[in-house]
This record gives structure tokens, sequence and C-alpha cells, in this order.
């Protein structure tokens, strides 16, 4: 059993910043790529943010310049560094990860933390 529980969201203005954490814990042997989604009210999911185990990272156009994904191998956790907030930038965020245990490989989600941007 593997688990991803993230942490960091809440309220902030627009212009400000946020940092969003999460930590797989379990039966770890190695995480391959994590990375960050978000999902706004009546919207699909959608990509902000993955980075390889190597710390390679990729992002949406849309958060380019203003977030930092990164990762500490160590502590099996994942960072989302957001500056510049938006209003559109509200949304609720998920965590993912590629998690790969002694018995399998898992794609793993977190249970989401809101992030709300007021203007």
């Amino acid at each position: 059993q593997v688990q991803l529980v993230e942490s960091g969201g809440g309220l902030v203005q627009a212009g400000g910043s946020l940092r969003l954490s999460c930590a797989a814990s379990g039966s770890i042997f190695s995480i391959n790529a994590m990375g960050w989604f978000r999902q706004a009210p009546g919207k699909q999911r959608e990509l902000v943010a993955t980075i390889t185990s190597d710390g390679v990272p990729v992002y949406a156009d849309s958060v380019k310049g203003r977030f930092t994904i990164s990762r500490d191998n160590a502590k099996n956790t994942v960072y989302l560094q957001m500056s510049s907030l938006k209003p559109e930038d509200t949304a609720v965020y998920y965590c993912a990860a590629d998690i790969v245990t002694t018995a399998a490989t898992y794609a793993s989600w977190g249970q989401g933390t809101p992030v709300t941007v007021s203007s």
C-alpha cells in the first residue's frame, strides 16, 4: 500500500505565493515521475507540472515562469512553489506519482488540496 498526502493549500490574494507539498508513504522501493494536476470547478483535471526522478521538470504553458516544481527523493516528497498567483489558478490541486514497490508499480493520487486566489 502506498499513499500520497498533500498539504499547503489555502486562500491567497492575487499576486501572492503558496507552496504545496506532497509526501509519499508506504512500502516504497522507488518513485519515477511525480507531478501536480489541478481541477477547477466545472472543468477537467489538467496537468500543471511534472518532474522526473532525475529532476527534469515540465510545465504547462499557463504556469511557466510562475510555478516551480521540485522534489526531495530522500523524503519521497514533491513540492510546487506557486508565485504571482492569479484568480484563474483557483482549483483543487492533486499530487500524482508513479510509485514502485516490490510487488508492483502504482499510479498513485493524493486526495487534493484546495487553492483559492482572490482578486
